[in-house]
């Protein structure tokens, strides 16, 4: 968390290239417009309108409309001829959060908010596409910025893939960042391997038989059920799982009932599945139905199951993590500097993209509790240092430079 790590009172800056560090108000002030107009998965028509006016006042090519609203810029480098081709990929929505900031730029969206960062990760890209149109004599190769709506829900990675956004030219790695408040400005999180989870989801309706809460002999009591499925679901991780593993069974919404002298005659749940092993694919889905159908017939009861995948976890390629590790060591000068055990049990839907290609997602500090920056992620108070705009570009750039040598 946060507060295990020092305050970022002072970061040194001059590891940022001049033109990018005057580039800072540029993209603070895009930032904070895209912030006041948030959207939600696949509605992002004004952040699609913005991202497309942009790039065409700067001459950059790019297609508008994939997977409705999402946007493929392409960059070609002048420097040396050669065809391979990187990807930087950006998301673009907003989540169905109320804003309770007071700041200039609040959201005016009633109940929508920029709650994760992305419309950081949106200007960020914007600022590397812009630097790089100007300076395309400085790299070689082919630079593709994938402004992509819908990470949050239900995910739009997955229809770009199928749009053909990897294709023509095709991708050769991808990388592609997020602003994390869990660690401090000045510090970015990068390792090879799994660096977020994969998640499944399940909803379970259990059906038993009610009745008069003094006449129990009459019933299957559905709340007794729900709660020795909940027990039995967590022995899963503690079981059945090897302690050198990490994985997450959380139920998350439990209701039933709808008077104390009354047994309910239904129950439901819903949860969410979490690890990181890939190996895991399928296996909790089996356990999780083999302990309910086990405890519904013990008790006399029936249930029915819709479990699904949502995404995969994000496995970064080992020499993608070993450039971006690299590159962040030249530009982050802190008394942290580079976290490389920032693992979480959340997920992306980036993870599709690295499905495809090679690459690598990381983790850029955007904390600041001495400015009251520090609210985690989807906290109606979420809200990270600017600072770390200029440094997400400075990033993205010398990745494309070092990417093409």
């Amino acid at each position: 968390m946060v507060s295990t790590f020092p305050n970022p009172s002072s970061v040194d800056l001059s590891r940022i290239r001049l033109s990018i560090r005057s580039l800072q108000p540029q993209l603070i002030e895009w930032r904070r417009r895209l912030h006041q107009q948030p959207e939600l998965g696949f509605q992002e028509k004004l952040t699609a309108e913005f991202v497309s006016q942009k790039l065409q006042e700067w001459g950059i090519e790019h297609q508008t409309g994939i997977a409705q609203t999402g946007i493929v810029a392409t960059i070609k480098g002048n420097k040396l001829p050669t065809e391979k081709v990187l990807a930087i990929r950006a998301d673009m929505d907003a989540l169905p959060i109320q804003e309770l900031n007071e700041v200039p730029y609040k959201s005016q969206h009633d109940g929508v908010m920029h709650a994760c960062g992305h419309d950081g990760h949106t200007a960020i890209a914007l600022g590397t596409a812009y630097y790089l149109q100007q300076h395309r004599q400085d790299f070689s190769g082919t630079v593709k910025i994938i402004f992509q709506p819908a990470e949050e829900s239900p995910g739009g990675a997955k229809p770009m893939i199928e749009a053909g956004v990897l294709k023509n030219p095709d991708v050769d790695a991808i990388i592609g960042l997020h602003l994390w408040n869990n660690l401090p400005l000045g510090t970015v999180g990068v390792r090879a391997g799994a660096l977020m989870a994969a998640v499944e989801c399940f909803n379970c309706t259990i059906l038993g038989k009610g009745g008069h809460g003094a006449l129990p002999h009459q019933t299957v009591d559905s709340v007794v059920v729900a709660a020795q499925i909940v027990n039995a679901l967590q022995t899963i991780v503690a079981r059945n799982v090897n302690p050198i593993d990490s994985a997450v069974v959380t139920v998350g919404e439990l209701h039933a009932g709808t008077k104390r002298n009354v047994i309910a005659d239904t129950a439901k749940m819903s949860a969410t599945v979490r690890y990181f092993n890939p190996s895991f694919k399928g296996f909790f889905h089996q356990r999780v139905e083999q302990i309910i159908a086990g405890i519904c017939q013990s008790q006399g009861a029936k249930y029915d199951l819709d479990y699904w995948s949502l995404y995969p976890p994000v496995i970064n390629d080992v020499k993608m993590a070993q450039l971006v590790r690299s590159v962040a060591e030249e530009v982050v000068e802190t008394p942290v500097g580079i976290v490389p055990e920032c693992q979480t049990m959340a997920a992306e839907d980036m993870s599709f993209f690295l499905e495809e290609v090679p690459g690598c997602y990381f983790f850029l500090g955007s904390a600041n509790p001495e400015k009251d920056l520090a609210y985690p992620h989807h906290h109606p108070r979420f809200d990270f240092d600017e600072t770390a705009l200029g440094m997400g570009v400075e990033i993205f750039v010398r990745c494309v430079e070092k990417f093409f040598r």
